[in-house]
């Protein structure tokens, strides 16, 4: 898995993508996040009832320490999934990483083109890694915490929509594709 920095010779664009610009492709990839949501905490309500998140059985301290935990978890996992990617990315072969935010996405970007492969790996690098995680978390927690890891792994999953989305897109595209992703905006290359 390597990552090239110039285009190679024959490769024309396919196919963009630009999340902040094409409000029909954010429209779809939002609606995704809320559907799996809405798939992972309906059913998990009836294992872990959502209210035993805002119990105050050990006091009204305790629920606001869950409270601004889980403001801080979901702050510090963004910034936790985008340096995931950049990880990916170095481990690509990309020389320089560049992150942002842009008020309704944060991103890990570079110059650099991936073959398929390799960018599949990029895309789904955070929500293998962080699930993993934030699952194994989960099992050990009591039960007045259990929604406080499992809201960010609602994150981790539903949040991960844009790039569950391009992996499903760029699976159907030639296998010669090479995509660079410079944050909110993706371009695809093929030879034919």
């Amino acid at each position: 898995m390597k990552s090239v920095e110039c285009l190679p010779e024959g490769y024309k664009k396919i196919y963009a993508i630009d999340l902040q610009k094409d409000k029909k492709i954010a429209l779809l990839v939002n609606l995704l996040a809320l559907a799996i949501a809405v798939l992972l905490a309906v059913p998990m309500h009836f294992f872990v009832p959502i209210f035993s998140m805002f119990s105050m059985e050990n006091g009204l301290q305790n629920y606001m320490i869950r409270f601004v935990a889980l403001l801080v978890l979901s702050f510090l996992y963004i910034i936790l999934h985008e340096l995931v990617h950049g990880v990916a990315m170095k481990i690509c072969g990309t020389k320089k990483v560049r992150y942002g935010f842009t008020g309704l996405y944060a991103f890990a970007g570079s110059k650099d083109f991936y073959d398929k492969k390799s960018y599949i790996f990029i895309a789904l690098a955070p929500v293998i890694f962080w699930g993993v995680i934030l699952a194994v978390i989960n099992v050990f927690v009591c039960v007045e915490w259990f929604w406080v890891i499992y809201l960010i792994q609602m994150f981790n999953l539903s949040g991960a929509a844009g790039d569950l989305f391009v992996t499903v897109k760029f699976l159907r595209l030639p296998s010669d594709i090479l995509i660079q992703d410079q944050g909110v905006g993706m371009k695809v290359y093929s030879q034919k």
